[in-house]
Parts: C-alpha cells; sequence; structure tokens
C-alpha cells in the first residue's frame, strides 16, 4: 500500500524520538555528583603550657628563691621597707645620735658622720654626702687627716643575728664616697669574743677615672682580733677581699643584691642570679683548714648602712656635691631558716 507525505513524516518524526529518548534515559552508571567545596572550622587554640610568669617578685622570699626552697623566715627585727614618714629607730641607731658612736666611729676622715645625712624619703632610707665646710667638725685627726668639708651618715641595726639571707635593693651615690652595706660583731668584753667585719659590698659608684671601680662589689672579711694573723691596726689588712663586677654601673639604677651567709659558705646575688665570681667556701678560703684566720664570718653581727670618704681612690669636690649626693636603699629584708 502506497504511504502519502504525510504519513512517511509522521513516522520520521517517532523515529527520531525514540533514538533521542534511548541515549538520554539512564543506565544507572552515571558519574557521581561533584562534592561541594567546604571550610573547616578553626580549631580551638591548644592552652599555654608554659604561661608567662608574673612580673612581680613575691615579697615573702628572696628573689633568687621564689619558691622558698630554702624554708626561708622574716626576721622582722632587722628587715624595714622603709615605708614610713620617717626612720624606725626602734630598729636602727643613727650614727651619733644623742652623741652615741658605736665602735667610736665618727666617719673616715675626711668626712664625718651627721645624724642630719640619714632620712626616709620617697619610700627609701637615703645616706646623703654633702659639701659643709662650716659643720663643727671633729678637731681631732684620724691617721693624721683632718675631718673637714664633707659629712656622710651611717646607719645601724639595733639587733644582732647570725647567718641568714641578706637582701637589698639600692642605687649606689654617684660621687667619688662609698656606699656600703656592711657587718660589725661586738667583739672582746662582750659574750661575742670574736670581733670581726663582713663588708658585702662597698660600692664607689662615682669614681671619675676607673670604670671598673662604677660596677664593683668589694666583699671583705676583716678581722679585728690582735691575735689573728691578718689583724691590721691601721684597718688596711682584711683577712680575704674579692671584687665582684656587676654588669651595670652601681650609681645608674636600682639594683637587688643578695648574700647567703652560712658557716660553711658565702654566696653573692645580683637580681636573683647568683654570680659566677659570687662563692665564697670556707675550704677555699682557709686552703681546707690550714689557713683559719681567713674565715672570720662566724659570729653574730649587726647591719650597717654607710657613706664614706676613701682618699686613696679620690675625694669629692665641693662642685660635686653642689646637691648631696644620695646612696638609696629602697628595702633591706633579712631571712633565716627554721
Amino acid at each position: 500500500m502506497k504511504m502519502n507525505r504525510k504519513n512517511t513524516a509522521f513516522l520520521f518524526l517517532i523515529t527520531i524520538f525514540l533514538m533521542v529518548g534511548n541515549i538520554s534515559c539512564s543506565d544507572g552508571n552515571d558519574p557521581e555528583p561533584e562534592p561541594i567545596a567546604t571550610v573547616d572550622p578553626e580549631p580551638d587554640p591548644a592552652p599555654n603550657p608554659d604561661p608567662e610568669p608574673d612580673p612581680t617578685p613575691n615579697a615573702n622570699f628572696p628573689l633568687s628563691d621564689q619558691d622558698n626552697a630554702g624554708n626561708w623566715v622574716l626576721n622582722t627585727q632587722v628587715s624595714d621597707e622603709f615605708n614610713g614618714a620617717v626612720l624606725d629607730e626602734t630598729k636602727w641607731q643613727i650614727q651619733g645620735k644623742d652623741g652615741i658612736y658605736k665602735s667610736n666611729f665618727i666617719g673616715r676622715a675626711p668626712s664625718q658622720f651627721s645624724t642630719e645625712n640619714a632620712i626616709v624619703e620617697d619610700n627609701k632610707l637615703k645616706i646623703l654626702t654633702k659639701w659643709e665646710p662650716n659643720f663643727a667638725f671633729s678637731t681631732t685627726p684620724q691617721n693624721g687627716v683632718a675631718y673637714e668639708n664633707i659629712t656622710t651618715a651611717a646607719v645601724i641595726s639595733k639587733t644582732l643575728f647570725l647567718y641568714g639571707y641578706m637582701e637589698i635593693r639600692s642605687k649606689a651615690a654617684n660621687a667619688e664616697i662609698t656606699s656600703s652595706f656592711w657587718t660589725t660583731g661586738p667583739g672582746a668584753g662582750s659574750s661575742i669574743p670574736n670581733k670581726s667585719e663582713l663588708d658585702m659590698f662597698e660600692m664607689f659608684g662615682g669614681h671619675k677615672t676607673n670604670q671598673d671601680w662604677k660596677k664593683r662589689l668589694k666583699v671583705n672579711m676583716i678581722s679585728w682580733e690582735p691575735n689573728n694573723d691578718y689583724y691590721s691596726p691601721s684597718g688596711n689588712g682584711p683577712a680575704y677581699t674579692r671584687n665582684v663586677q656587676a654588669e651595670n654601673n652601681t650609681a645608674d639604677d636600682f639594683h637587688v643584691y643578695g648574700f647567703e651567709w652560712t658557716a660553711e659558705y658565702i654566696k653573692v646575688y645580683i637580681d636573683g642570679e647568683l654570680h659566677p665570681n659570687g662563692t665564697f667556701l670556707k675550704s677555699e678560703v682557709t686552703n681546707n683548714g690550714a689557713d683559719p684566720d681567713r674565715w672570720v664570718t662566724d659570729v653574730a653581727y649587726w647591719i650597717w648602712f654607710d657613706s664614706e670618704t676613701f682618699p686613696w681612690l679620690g675625694l669629692p669636690e665641693a662642685s660635686d656635691l653642689a646637691s648631696p649626693a644620695e646612696y638609696q636603699i629602697d628595702y633591706i629584708r633579712v631571712w633565716q631558716q627554721n
């Protein structure tokens, strides 16, 4: 039977439709759809296992032993923050007050102690050195040197103590005079027969020419007993001496100086660190006991703060003391072990 043109066209369209449908139908093997990219959230920060330490030291313990491994207990009788309006004279004697001079020491000529030169100001003990040519100086020379022109001061503890950890935060005077932290004992005629001296430091922070002296802590052990081999009537013969050099000029800023004093050793700390040259062993100083007179620091002591002239190291002039030179002590803390 002969098909007309309309039927032929219709069959052609049906065939095309079926072919396209067959191609487009899924055979179950279509590729997986592409995943949508996502961003993982930031994880919570891990806790810091080593938090920054508290920058404020614990004043209850030595700066070098903030964990108090040494079991230190503060001795309040020889400790002071100097926060009052005036010096606490239940603890401290101003040398020369009421005419009383411990050891009959009025100062190292040409300087002489004045009771007006020890003050508490700005929460600090200040030992002043002044140019005062009109001061009522002693007319009796010291070893041939006249007392004149320069006044200083000394402050001494009223309580003795034996062994412990002494800590002082201080700034040396910027002049050719000493800034000293030292001790003496009662000596002959007392229940403490051995009269000796331990100088934790003698500083000379304002030396005009010697840069080493500006950074120096001169540590001395001195005997004042005539039967000691190292006794010197003139006071120029320490049983043992050593220079401990700080990193900074002692008159430039405040620093913390610590001194651990025991029967077998003395250790010197600066800003909480044991100084590399700061360990004094009794065995070393005495050559393992062969020279026992060198170790004289086994008796109870009073604490001294003072300034003195050392003529052999230079003397301040009037222009140097147009304003008083100040040896400043922020605090003194003494701990002992139970």
